[in-house]
């Protein structure tokens, strides 16, 4: 992906270096709920306790912190160089031009692109006006409006102060955990969360919230997993028709991102099985076909997810 030298968001907000408490935004922190045995102002046992109960079994049943990302590469109808595994900068050998510490420069420019993408589809498209969400960097750990988090939760998209939250570590977790190199596949992940804040807006965040603790909680988390997989593919789509930013081989880059983290993959790896009903973001296969559906097209309208047959996705 060219990058350099292109507009770069003025709503990045870095609190790297930062602890998780002391920054000045809208972001939630974790009371000191421990009453004795501790030091003044720090937590005790019973916080430490309340707040692993917390991240370990009611956070994930809440849904307070996106996990998403998933796709692998097939040749496609848009333009097969997108797809040619003989790539400018082909996996394995140099990543991107974005590594090290320009990755947070990188970033800036895609959380831009962004924001011109979505910007035209509201105004052109949805005669509506695009709200703009901002993104934060921080290292090691930070509050949000979702609760706390660490380099351990992954990017996500906190609904409550409309944000997205990276620690720049991840990326060396898709090049080296994930097997998924490359700096179109760091734009990937940007461009999902930034999808579940476009879902946000158009109504879908608050549509699957009312089936919290239902029986079809998973199944509607894996519907909105997938649109968001979708609007990436779109934003992608619109990137692809501005000449030369897109590079041969950035599609397949994002396709085997998406793919790395898929639900089937990532239980096989882990336990050395699946459980489909616990799927919460959708298989490998499905998320790159809703991924490269909305590149192809670069129609919103076909991306609702929400209406077809859960088998059918």
């Amino acid at each position: 992906m060219k990058w350099k030298g292109r507009r770069s968001s003025s709503n990045v907000e870095d609190r790297r270096g930062q602890s998780s408490g002391s920054y000045g935004g809208r972001g939630m922190r974790i009371p000191n709920l421990g009453r004795g045995g501790g030091r003044k102002g720090g937590m005790g046992c019973g916080t430490l306790i309340l707040v692993a109960i917390f991240f370990l079994f009611i956070a994930p049943k809440l849904g307070l912190f996106d996990q998403g990302y998933q796709l692998p590469p097939s040749p496609g109808e848009y333009n097969t160089n997108y797809y040619d595994g003989e790539s400018s900068h082909p996996h394995g050998t140099t990543y991107t031009q974005a590594d090290g510490t320009e990755m947070d420069d990188f970033l800036g420019v895609v959380l831009a692109d962004t924001e011109d993408v979505w910007k035209y589809i509201f105004e052109k498209q949805l005669g509506r006006r695009y709200q703009e969400p901002a993104m934060v960097l921080y290292s090691g750990s930070t509050s949000s409006a979702c609760g706390h988090a660490s380099s351990a939760t992954g990017p996500f998209y906190c609904p409550g102060d409309y944000k997205l939250y990276i620690d720049l570590s991840f990326y060396d977790d898709l090049r080296k955990k994930f097997k998924a190199p490359g700096d179109f596949a760091m734009a990937y992940v940007v461009a999902h969360e930034v999808a579940h804040h476009v879902q946000k807006q158009l109504g879908a965040t608050e549509y699957v919230n009312q089936f919290r603790g239902s029986d079809r909680q998973n199944e509607m988390s894996v519907r909105l997993e997938l649109q968001a997989d979708f609007y990436a593919g779109v934003w992608a789509h619109y990137m692809a028709l501005q000449g030369e930013i897109i590079e041969d081989g950035d599609i397949r880059e994002a396709l085997t991102a998406a793919s790395a983290i898929g639900d089937d993959r990532l239980q096989k790896q882990s336990r050395g099985y699946v459980i489909p009903d616990s799927f919460t973001h959708g298989t490998s296969a499905q998320r790159m076909r809703w991924f490269k559906k909305g590149f192809e097209s670069g129609d919103i309208r076909q991306g609702n997810t929400f209406e077809l047959d859960y088998n059918q996705l």
